[in-house]
C-alpha cells in the first residue's frame, strides 16, 4: 500500500516561505507522477503543482513565480518549496501520488491521483 506522508507546514507572516516535504513509501516502481494540492475552509481542494517522472514541472496559475516542485528520487521525497507566501495560500496541503504518467491537463486534477497524504496545516497571517 502506497503511503505518504507531509511534513513542514506552519503559520508564517505574509511575504515569508516554507518548504513542505512529502515522504513516499512502497512505490513499487521508479515511474510515478506526484502533485501538491491545497484545501482551503469552504473551498475546493485545487492542485497547486505536480512532477512527473521524467522532470517536467507543472505550475496553478496562482503559484507561478512564487512555489517550486522538486524530488529527490534517492530518497522518495517530493518537496514544495513556497516563497512570498500571501494569506491567501492558507490551506491545508496534500501530496498525491500515481504510477505511471498523466496528460499534461490532468497533472492537477484530483482524479488523477488515488494515492493521498493525511495533510499539513499553511497559515500565512497579514
Amino acid at each position: 500500500q502506497v503511503q505518504l506522508v507531509e511534513s513542514g507546514g506552519g503559520s508564517v507572516q505574509t511575504g515569508g516561505s516554507l518548504r513542505l516535504s512529502c515522504v513516499v513509501s512502497v512505490m513499487t516502481s521508479p515511474y510515478y507522477y506526484m502533485g501538491w494540492f491545497r484545501q482551503a475552509p469552504g473551498k475546493e481542494r485545487e492542485g497547486v503543482a505536480a512532477v512527473d517522472g521524467a522532470g517536467s514541472l507543472t505550475y496553478a496559475d496562482s503559484v507561478k513565480g512564487r512555489f517550486t516542485i522538486s524530488k529527490d528520487s534517492a530518497k522518495k521525497t517530493l518537496y514544495l518549496q513556497m516563497n512570498s507566501l500571501k494569506p491567501e495560500d492558507s490551506a491545508m496541503y496534500y501530496c498525491a501520488a500515481n504510477y505511471g504518467t498523466t496528460p499534461v491537463g490532468w497533472r492537477l486534477k484530483e482524479a488523477a491521483y488515488p494515492y493521498w497524504g493525511q495533510g499539513t496545516q499553511v497559515t500565512v497571517s497579514s
